[in-house]
């Protein structure tokens, strides 16, 4: 009788170490096939971040993604990173909180690859001060290397509005989104982002190299 029951235990510890191993192995599956470097708490997640959560629970929910560094030596997987932003909506996020601001109205932004230009309506009596929230604001969402540049001359929206379909590799885009922000830095920039910073976020070397706008 000792020994029946001392193989059902052995049986029963080896069928659960199997099934340990397998659901280890499942879930190892599940994270890196599926989001690659990027570990998530939930493995039913198909992508960096939970699209099928439901917008009832969109703004109650807490969101949280862990990423590793790619482990093969020497691999670089930085721009994956900056090509998964998704422009179109971090504009969608921009014009929407910009018009929460006091005295703004009509919030017009295009987001590049690496600048974000915001044409906006208002009737501030401080005009540089609204210039700076605005500016900060599209900071706030933006990763820090973006530039922001800003202007309440709306007769610069349909300029905006031009490149709008347009992408990174289109010809001539970025010669032109240049003059544009020209023309958008004759408007009032708000104040200097940091130390040796200017006012959109630039540093001395990086206004020199877009051909000295201001």
């Amino acid at each position: 009788m000792f020994s029946i029951k001392k193989s059902l235990i052995i049986i029963g510890i080896c069928g659960l170490t199997a099934l340990t191993a397998c659901q280890s192995n499942i879930a190892r599956d599940g994270i890196y096939e599926k989001s690659g470097n990027t570990i998530n708490v939930n493995t039913q997640r198909a992508d960096i971040y939970n699209k099928d959560r439901g917008l009832n629970n969109k703004n109650a929910n807490f969101g949280y993604v862990r990423h590793q560094k790619s482990p093969i030596l020497g691999e670089n997987v930085a721009y994956n990173h900056y090509a998964a932003i998704d422009r179109e909506q971090i504009a969608d996020i921009i014009s929407k909180y910009c018009t929460e601001i006091p005295n703004v109205h009509d919030v017009s932004t295009l987001v590049t690859d690496k600048e974000v230009l915001i044409i906006y309506d208002t009737d501030t009596a401080n005009s540089n001060r609204t210039a700076d929230q605005v500016k900060r604001m599209a900071m706030s969402v933006v990763p820090r290397w973006y530039h922001v540049y800003v202007s309440d001359n709306t007769n610069l929206r349909k300029n905006v509005e031009s490149y709008a379909t347009l992408d990174s590799n289109s010809r001539n885009a970025h010669f032109g989104i240049n003059k544009l922000i020209k023309d958008m830095q004759k408007s009032p920039q708000g104040y200097k982002m940091g130390e040796g910073e200017n006012a959109n976020g630039e540093m001395p070397w990086e206004t020199k190299n877009a051909g000295n706008r201001k």
